[in-house]
């Protein structure tokens, strides 16, 4: 007979770990990692910034995609990716990173649809679902760590001083300041491990005297705060 058990924790756990995996998601396909100093359309790039008169916008430049605004253009800002091809992304520091913060997104977004199942399945082969889920986390906690490690390293690439001048170098990002998507990383990383230490908690609640005494009277809905 299948029991839905619904408590706080476990439920909090669940959304956790749901906000997480599209936070970073959401980071990683953003172009807004690095934010490249002011500069108009027509600006001449040099080392201290823009040389010519205007309005003025800053470019912004991602893992694979950028956004700039173009002369010809009139809708404004064009963004979308500048590699098309994997060996295309500015470095080699950077195809890494993407690597090791793809394989920790896709277990996140793993967890996250079986984490939604957990209300009615608490075990697979008689293996908590929690620690599991919890296991799955922590590993890619750890592969974003990689990644956001690496990701400054390739600071000084070609690509990276064109929108960040000339003193862009490895952990060193020259006239660029950092953007809201790479924030995002570091907070969802910290997440991460924060769910994967709560998992414990949710199979805890789950599996309390509480629960297992509705079981007993015989209820298939469980709800306990």
């Amino acid at each position: 007979m299948c029991h839905v058990i619904v408590t706080c924790r476990s439920m909090l756990w669940t959304l956790l770990s749901i906000v997480v995996a599209f936070g970073e998601l959401i980071a990683f396909m953003s172009t807004d990692w690095l934010v490249g100093f002011p500069r108009t359309p027509d600006a001449v790039f040099g080392p201290h910034g823009a040389t010519a008169a205007g309005e003025a916008y800053r470019p912004t430049l991602g893992i694979y995609g950028r956004c700039l605004k173009l002369p010809h253009l009139r809708r404004g800002v064009l963004c979308g990716p500048y590699a098309v091809h994997f060996g295309e992304i500015a470095s080699g520091f950077w195809q890494a990173a993407s690597i090791f913060l793809a394989a920790g997104i896709l277990l996140l977004c793993a967890v996250a649809f079986i984490s939604v199942f957990t209300m009615c399945f608490q075990s697979i082969m008689k293996k908590s679902i929690f620690n599991v889920c919890g296991l799955l986390q922590a590993i890619a906690g750890l592969f974003l760590i990689l990644g956001l490690m690496l990701y400054p390293a390739g600071w000084g690439s070609d690509k990276v001083q064109l929108y960040c001048g000339q003193d862009a170098a490895p952990y060193q990002a020259g006239l660029c300041t950092m953007g809201w998507a790479f924030y995002t990383a570091m907070g969802g990383t910290v997440l991460t491990f924060i769910c994967a230490v709560f998992s414990a908690q949710a199979e805890i609640a789950t599996s309390s005297d509480k629960v297992q005494e509705e079981i007993e009277e015989g209820k298939s809905l469980i709800c306990l705060l």
